[in-house]
């Protein structure tokens, strides 16, 4: 009788063993774990790409903070790696080779204020526990995240190695909607001169669909050309002619940009 009892004992350990494994996460590919950061009581839910071991280098990660749009907002922590960069990121999931790190704002809320600096606690906190440059930190954001973009730029204007705002502007689309802006230069008599002067020695890469109607492109163009009048070290401006507001797919799945963006280093 002593064999069957051995054999169930077997059994339950091999059951333990297969179970242990099947939670540890794939090193093999790239993968999200959810996180929340905590400022002043308010809590921000984010998650983080962690990207797969075969692509990483010797030493310290580089790090991607990510700003969703209007659709994106919540407190599921979840709808904000469904559009823009984190669908590009699950298809890439085995090369990507950098931490990102995408936050989310709560339902009716702006990337503005107190919003921003949780973005940027969870940045922090995300460097700490994956070992991220502090060199080659990049922003990017899309829409309601590309005038967040802009609005963290020039927060801390030597912190981040390059911004890629897509599809965002830096005055208010529609009268309805008059919290989205970029608040740092919502006073001045010319906006896209105040920031070009303020962000020139940054690398920026705007882009845009010529065809939106949500936000139109005028204020990206008004800014590239404040960009160039104040000699700005390397501002560029792509518009897609037949593009509309989706200007985020062509965007993060252009190798180009990518090549460009892990160039730069502070």
């Amino acid at each position: 009788m002593a064999f069957p009892r051995l054999h169930r004992l077997a059994l339950l350990l091999l059951m333990a063993v297969i179970a242990g494994c099947a939670s540890t996460p794939d090193a093999s590919q790239g993968r999200f774990v959810a996180r929340t950061v905590e400022l002043d009581g308010t809590r921000m839910p984010y998650q983080v790409f962690v990207p797969a071991a075969s692509t990483r280098r010797p030493g310290a990660l580089p790090v991607v903070l990510f700003l969703h749009g209007s659709g994106e907002r919540g407190d599921d922590g979840i709808r904000q790696t469904e559009a823009g960069l984190g669908p590009y990121l699950r298809a890439h999931a085995d090369d990507f080779p950098a931490l990102a790190v995408l936050p989310q704002v709560a339902d009716g809320e702006e990337w503005s204020g107190r919003n921003n600096r949780l973005a940027v606690a969870a940045l922090d906190a995300a460097m700490r526990e994956f070992g991220a440059d502090p060199q080659r930190q990049y922003l990017t954001g899309m829409s309601m995240g590309g005038y967040g973009s802009w609005n963290i730029a020039l927060a801390e204007p030597s912190r981040f190695a390059a911004i890629v705002p897509v599809c965002g502007a830096v005055r208010a689309p529609r009268s309805e909607r008059p919290g989205l802006r970029v608040d740092a230069v919502a006073q001045e008599s010319d906006p896209y001169k105040a920031m070009a002067l303020r962000l020139k020695d940054m690398p920026v890469w705007i882009f845009h669909g010529a065809r939106d109607e949500v936000v139109r492109p005028d204020d990206d163009r008004r800014l590239h050309a404040a960009f160039q009048a104040a000699g700005a070290r390397d501002a560029r401006y792509t518009e897609y002619p037949q593009g509309n507001h989706n200007a985020w797919d062509a965007t993060y799945a252009d190798p180009a940009m990518w090549r460009w963006l892990f160039a730069q280093k502070r």
